[in-house]
């Protein structure tokens, strides 16, 4: 497992994790302005960036067990969390699951799993199409989409901003998936979500465990791939929840507004 290290090390623990397509880089312009107060550690996911990329291991539940194994092997007893996308997913099943390892979760364009299921007609439909991308690289041409320029479509979509991030950025998190075996990775991650967990995730599997974690979500209202509608409710399951929309951006919040994402870690996480 690659991670990226910054900041003192008899610092407090503060843990960032990417989503797709991306890799600890996603944190380019966040961790040069908390590493004075933090030790920061940003691992690449499994399947991402530098990290291995094994023909298995893709449920969300066993990439959050991965997580754990690396604070275990750093030493670390207890950090702050900060999660985008599917790092989001995977900090809010961390946050279920061992809440005492975190003092605190940001969570950053990414629903609770405790989503309703969706009962009208056309919420369903539209639910459907913002999700379009998914079912193309679960599908059997999606490793070789992803080599072919379906996350170039993804970036032109989801980006709010498209000088949030320039050429080279984007080169440095799709080069990677040329190597076939992360293309793929990218597929299981996908399918497993799509076929294993989706399903058993509306129909109420987190819901009976409660998040005793303080939690912060910030969420760009405009983003293509995630109905801010489906936040409606989560604060029933939660001890401490807070949400704030920020108009005027999509689902890539952190290279779009890197500077709120750094002032929500200041005033929420400290």
């Amino acid at each position: 497992m690659h991670v990226a290290l910054a900041g003192p090390q008899d610092a407090p623990a503060l843990v960032l994790l990417h989503g797709w397509p991306q890799h600890w880089y996603l944190w380019r312009n966040v961790i040069p302005a908390v590493a004075g107060r933090y030790r920061v550690i940003a691992p690449d996911l499994r399947g991402f960036g530098w990290t291995d990329a094994p023909p298995g291991g893709y449920r969300k539940e066993r990439m959050a067990s991965d997580v754990l194994a690396l604070l275990d092997a750093l030493g670390v007893q207890r950090a702050q969390l900060v999660g985008h996308d599917w790092g989001g997913w995977i900090g809010f099943l961390l946050a279920l699951r061992a809440p005492e390892r975190f003092e605190r979760y940001l969570a950053l364009n990414i629903p609770p799993p405790f989503m309703p299921p969706r009962t009208d007609p056309v919420g369903a439909a539209q639910a459907a199409l913002r999700i379009w991308y998914q079912v193309m690289l679960a599908g059997p041409v999606g490793a070789v989409g992803m080599r072919h320029g379906l996350i170039d479509v993804v970036w032109r979509s989801a980006l709010r901003d498209p000088d949030a991030m320039d050429a080279a950025t984007r080169a440095s998190f799709t080069d990677a998936f040329r190597e076939p075996a992360r293309a793929r990775a990218s597929q299981l991650l996908y399918r497993e979500f799509l076929l294993r967990e989706l399903l058993p995730a509306m129909a109420g599997r987190y819901r009976s465990t409660r998040l005793t974690v303080p939690t912060y979500l910030l969420f760009g209202e405009e983003d293509d791939a995630v109905d801010p509608g489906v936040l409606d409710g989560a604060e029933a399951f939660c001890d401490d929840l807070t949400i704030e929309l920020v108009p005027g951006v999509g689902h890539f919040i952190v290279d779009e507004r890197p500077d709120l994402v750094v002032e929500r870690i200041g005033t929420f996480l400290g």
